[in-house]
């Protein structure tokens, strides 16, 4: 027997204030565009899994099978098993980011990293820093919470560390403290930047200052086409306890395993574990055995430096065809590693409007900027994929959404000159 839809305001009237209030995620939003084949999607975060070798998977899954069956199939401890936080620590020091494996918790992907931080830390009218734009899937996680979020805007050397200051004075002045920073310093979602030496020092330094924790998500660190890595914002807080440091294995394995990590001082990490227990218990066992099991048989690097290779030509084509397809006034970074590309539209384009164009007429899909604000900014901004396809679909989604655009700038101008 169905239950039907029911009647809306008997629910509405019973739902939490904070229900009330989540904003969805601009991405699961147009996940089902990314089913059906006439359209090209370039608005999902997807890595490239087609790459991950079939042998390799499956002498893995032989291993678990033979050797850990029962134990894949059980309850696992809520911080996740130890040997996978110890493999955690060997893959955070690749990058310079020190950690004991008493410092992590196993996360069900890092998004849920992000949440159980903005949980442990926000009541509802909390100040929250986050960039300008900011990842649009964290905006869940601070609308969910009631969170009072502050932007502050980025430009090609990452977070504007001068206006930041500015804000926190400005807050100050009001008698408020921000509780996090959020902030994504390597090959920023959906930017594209990358935060500067300089910077990284000033926002710890001004975190000590003005008492705020940092909130670190860093992906995409290991997703790099060039130049040398940069110290993390865990590292250069040298165990002062300022920063929580959340990664995971989506972008450097596969994001179906939903496996990340946590890192953060012992009392923070304690009222996490907390939080994940009311969850979910703990992460899957079967997905920790896998990549457990993985980092121990196989180099995770190699499989990495393949991506990165791939990655490093779609990039390329991408920009290409943008320089091709897009009106000569468009504005678009060159990431030197990540997902995305964050292109900026002439004025008049509300990507919001050319997305419904651009699905419906043309049948391609991309992230409109607006999503990664809480404020309305962005009205003229896309975020671009181009991990997920190849370079001739690449070519051709652009192809696409410069249609598309043309068509909006042919209504602009004929409506101006009916004005």
């Amino acid at each position: 027997m169905s239950s039907g839809s029911g009647d809306a305001a008997r629910y509405e009237k019973r739902f939490a204030s904070r229900a009330t209030g989540i904003v969805s995620s601009a991405m699961r939003d147009l996940m089902s565009l990314s089913e059906r084949p006439e359209i090209i999607s370039l608005a999902g975060g997807f890595p490239n899994t087609e790459s991950f070798p079939r042998e390799v998977f499956d002498d893995v899954m032989a291993r678990m099978g033979s050797d850990h069956l029962a134990t894949s199939l059980q309850y696992g401890p809520t911080e996740g098993l130890s040997g996978l936080r110890e493999q955690i620590v060997k893959v955070m020091a690749h990058e310079g980011a020190v950690a004991r494996a008493s410092d992590l918790i196993v996360t069900t992907g890092g998004q849920q990293g992000i949440d159980l931080a903005v949980r442990t830390f926000v009541d509802p009218g909390d100040v929250v820093l986050a960039e300008g734009p900011t990842y649009p899937g964290a905006v869940p996680c601070f609308t969910t919470y009631e969170a009072d979020v502050n932007h502050v805007p980025v430009d090609e050397h990452g977070l504007r560390t001068d206006v930041l200051e500015q804000k926190l004075v400005e807050l100050s002045a009001a008698g408020r403290t921000p509780k996090l920073l959020y902030t994504i310093p390597n090959f920023h979602n959906p930017a594209g930047v990358t935060m500067s030496l300089e910077r990284r020092r000033q926002v710890v330094e001004l975190a000590r200052e003005h008492g705020f924790m940092i909130l670190e998500d860093n992906p995409y660190g290991q997703v790099r086409f060039e130049g040398d890595p940069l110290p993390s914002l865990w590292e250069l807080d040298d165990g002062a306890g300022w920063v929580i440091y959340v990664s995971t294995f989506s972008k450097i394995l596969a994001p179906g395993l939903r496996l990340g990590w946590v890192a953060a001082p012992a009392p923070v990490l304690r009222k996490i574990n907390l939080g994940k227990q009311a969850a979910d218990l703990n992460s899957s066992t079967v997905t920790q055995r896998f990549v457990l099991e993985y980092l121990r048989a196989y180099d995770w690097r190699d499989h990495v430096d393949r991506l990165n290779t791939i990655y490093r030509s779609r990039r390329d084509a991408m920009v290409s065809a943008l320089k091709r397809e897009m009106p000569a006034d468009t504005r678009w970074n060159t990431p030197s590693g990540g997902l995305f590309v964050w292109a900026t539209l002439p004025d008049y384009i509300d990507t919001s409007d050319l997305l419904v164009e651009a699905t419906t007429r043309h049948q391609v899909a991309f992230v409109p900027g607006s999503a990664a604000f809480l404020d309305g900014q962005g009205a003229n901004c896309m975020r671009l994929n181009f991990s997920g396809s190849s370079e001739d679909t690449i070519a051709e989604g652009v192809r696409r959404i410069g249609a598309a655009v043309s068509d909006m700038a042919e209504l602009y101008r004929a409506f101006k000159v009916d004005r």
